[in-house]
């Protein structure tokens, strides 16, 4: 569980990247490209550009929440196997008296 946290979390800074790195690019082509040519398949490939920056975001803020919840799980889970060998230990303190009480029978 702990290892798919951190894969996520390194997922999720890749994507962020890319994310940033597509805003540049978008933000460049639109200030470089003449208005008046922004037409036709260009205008497209601009808006699709967009398009694939927005999901990206998408992306992001999914393995956020991914995270939060990985995180969440992996300290419940980390809790539980301390209250476990809590448990355990006790029971064996318990089992541990009744033999030396059955030796004194």
């Amino acid at each position: 569980m702990a290892q798919a946290l951190n894969q996520t979390v390194e997922v999720k800074d890749k994507i962020v990247g890319v994310g940033d790195e597509l805003l540049i690019v978008n933000t460049v082509l639109k200030q470089e490209i003449p208005e008046k040519l922004q037409t036709g398949e260009v205008a497209q490939a601009l808006d699709k550009h967009e398009e694939l920056e927005s999901i990206v975001q998408e992306c992001v803020e999914d393995l956020v929440e991914v995270n939060e919840a990985l995180e969440e799980e992996v300290a419940r889970r980390r809790r539980l196997e301390r209250q476990l060998a809590q448990s355990q230990a006790q029971l064996a303190k318990v089992q541990d008296a009744q033999v030396g009480t059955n030796k004194l029978d």
